[in-house]
């Protein structure tokens, strides 16, 4: 149980101390005179973080335990959180990439933990951690403005409050430290050297990558977008928390459905049609579908999401091959995922326009679709280096 516990409260912390930024950004535009795609950058920093720790993340875990690699990954995110919030422009970058890196090692991590630990509950817990991680992430974004705003701390103050999180985490999972297993030996490692050769890992990777850039680009843009159809700030960042809130039946859920399929490529249909449906709503430029088209939007990132990390579980053979493939697609998938929010900034600053803003995340939809297909068959990667998937 403490375990779990642990697992569940280190998911809090995957996403919280990133989507409670979303909402501030047009407040930190203001007070520290960065440009729109400027801006961009600061939310696609922890992104960068992901794509730089996620292969060396499962090496990490290899030499020293996972249990030691997270614990120390807690330690920099606390570190990160607070000094993002030192009144300097210097810092929130330096800061924003510290909590980046730290972040990457739970992404990569727990995946393979859950394959170690519960290896014939994959979707249960996964599903689980999934759950946490979103409830998590919708009250950061529903709370920053309020924070910063309603009660008057500024957004400094409204972003440093998740270190409390980050510390409460810390010391909960200090207690595992006693209980981890042996190290597996190197030479049984390298069997899995083929996984970059398969492609089903690059589908898999592809997947991560493709709904990576359309959950960050939302949560970085998505109220301004809505502030800009006349929606208030506040009004817009609790929106942004409602589609965070309505993905949570789909992050549970789908991971606990694609372990019963025999493949995943009807969840990979129906996610599709959700985000044509939700980015078709915000560009009809009607404001009586906004809400509708945010909770398409939301069913199609929980699903997004928990479906990828699920795919890591039911596309690896073993633990150490989970966590290479998690490093793997999280690494690259990360790395396409770094430049949506940019991108998304600057569509709009040459266009003058969200459209094109959105198109281009409707574009990255339809390219999810078709290496949904491919990530969803039912097969695993092969440990041989003669025969890869």
């Amino acid at each position: 149980m403490l375990l779990v516990l642990g697992i569940l409260l280190i998911a809090s912390n995957l996403r919280a101390p990133i989507t409670a930024v979303g909402p501030l950004v047009g407040t930190i535009i203001e007070d520290t005179h960065m440009s729109n795609t400027m801006a961009g950058l600061l939310t696609t920093l922890p992104l960068l973080g992901f794509a730089a720790l996620s292969p060396l993340a499962p090496k990490l875990a290899r030499q020293f335990g996972t249990e030691a690699t997270l614990l120390a990954a807690l330690f920099i995110l606390t570190l990160g959180i607070i000094l993002r919030s030192v009144p300097s422009v210097a810092s929130l970058f330096l800061g924003t990439a510290m909590l980046g890196l730290a972040i990457a090692a739970g992404n990569v991590l727990l995946p393979s933990l859950i394959k170690r630990e519960f290896p014939h509950r994959i979707g249960l817990f996964t599903g689980s951690f999934t759950l946490t991680m979103s409830i998590w992430a919708a009250i950061a974004s529903g709370v920053s403005v309020p924070i910063a705003q309603g009660l008057g701390y500024g957004w400094r103050v409204a972003l440093l409050c998740w270190a409390g999180l980050s510390v409460i985490t810390f010391m909960v999972w200090f207690r595992q430290l006693r209980h981890t297993p042996p190290k597996v030996p190197m030479k049984v490692i390298k069997a899995w050297s083929p996984l970059w050769h398969s492609k089903v890992a690059w589908q898999v990777t592809l997947f991560m990558g493709l709904q990576s850039i359309a959950f960050y680009s939302a949560i970085a843009w998505l109220p301004e977008v809505l502030y800009d159809k006349g929606i208030s700030l506040s009004h817009a960042g609790w929106m942004l928390s409602m589609m965070q809130f309505i993905s949570l039946p789909a992050a549970f859920g789908v991971p606990l459905l694609a372990a019963r399929l025999p493949n995943q490529r009807g969840i990979v249909t129906v996610t599709a049609i959700l985000y044509i449906v939700g980015y078709t709503g915000l560009l009809s430029g009607h404001t009586e579908w906004l809400t509708l088209s945010i909770l398409m939007l939301g069913l199609a990132q929980g699903s997004s999401i928990s479906l990828a990390l699920t795919l890591f579980g039911l596309r690896s053979t073993n633990a150490h091959q989970a966590a290479e493939l998690s490093g793997m697609a999280q690494s690259i998938g990360y790395l396409l995922a770094a430049g949506g929010p940019i991108l998304f900034g600057f569509f709009h600053d040459l266009t003058h326009s969200w459209n094109t803003s959105l198109l281009f995340l409707l574009t990255v939809s339809i390219l999810q679709f078709i290496v949904g297909l491919g990530a969803g068959r039912n097969v695993t990667i092969s440990v041989s280096k003669d025969q890869v998937a």
